[in-house]
């Protein structure tokens, strides 16, 4: 039976973790038969996030943790994908802002023989509720990288994505960015490369506890695209 480890990055959540765990675990052992480990990737929490990742794992054997001493989502992704034995690894955001009923869907894509599987809000069929300014950014991002790159996926920054344990053993050192950027950056090495990427619609909902820094996120995602695109150039 295919095994699949689902990371959490986190920093500084402790005020939700213990219940997005759960709820995760409880949905996964509803609606997938594979054995399934959640992987709570603590990036240099100051909270109590760590204690009680710690504490989850001891308390549920589906429950796994690991720490790094830096900050950054890519860097958490990183460590938890290339440490991972399991044959799919994927990642979804703390706040479950995705709703789960697609997890599944991107489980299977990735069983029929898909490297790649993500959530795409921008594709028919998807149900989004955020603020404008952050629906403007969103589009007008992922029109550049097709602008940049002639790229066919939708949705490079949802936080809700799967991968075969080889995909990520081949993809994710390719990679150098250690933050936000490394969605993009995963997805569009992938399709330089000819893997094959499925999109599945999700239903999502901002979160607005949400900790990222829209301007500085924004810059330095086109930092990125400009590196990729002048220094490996696109195919």
């Amino acid at each position: 039976m295919t095994t699949i480890d689902v990371v959490i990055p986190v920093y500084n959540e402790e005020h939700i973790l213990t219940k997005s765990v759960n709820t995760l675990r409880q949905f996964l052992e509803k609606n997938l038969p594979n054995k399934c480990t959640v992987v709570i990737a603590d990036n240099a929490s100051t909270d109590k996030t760590w204690e009680i990742a710690q504490a989850l794992s001891r308390e549920h054997p589906d429950v796994a943790a690991t720490h790094l001493d830096e900050k950054g989502r890519g860097r958490a992704l990183r460590k938890a994908w290339l440490e991972s034995t399991a044959d799919i690894v994927s990642y979804m955001d703390v706040d479950l802002s995705t709703e789960l009923d697609a997890f599944p869907k991107l489980i299977q894509a990735i069983e029929d023989g898909y490297s790649i599987a993500i959530g795409s809000r921008l594709l028919r069929g998807s149900s989004v509720k955020r603020s404008f300014k952050r629906e403007l950014t969103s589009r007008s991002y992922n029109f550049i990288i097709k602008a940049m790159f002639r790229t066919i996926f939708a949705d490079a920054q949802c936080g809700f994505k799967a991968l075969s344990s080889k995909a990520a053993g081949e993809l994710v050192p390719l990679i150098k960015d250690h933050e936000w950027f490394f969605d993009t950056e995963l997805l569009i090495l992938a399709e330089q490369r000819g893997y094959r990427i499925s999109e599945i619609p999700v239903a999502w909902i901002e979160d607005p506890d949400t900790r990222v820094a829209i301007f500085k996120t924004a810059l330095d995602d086109l930092k990125g695209l400009l590196r990729l695109r002048f220094r490996t150039g696109s195919h």
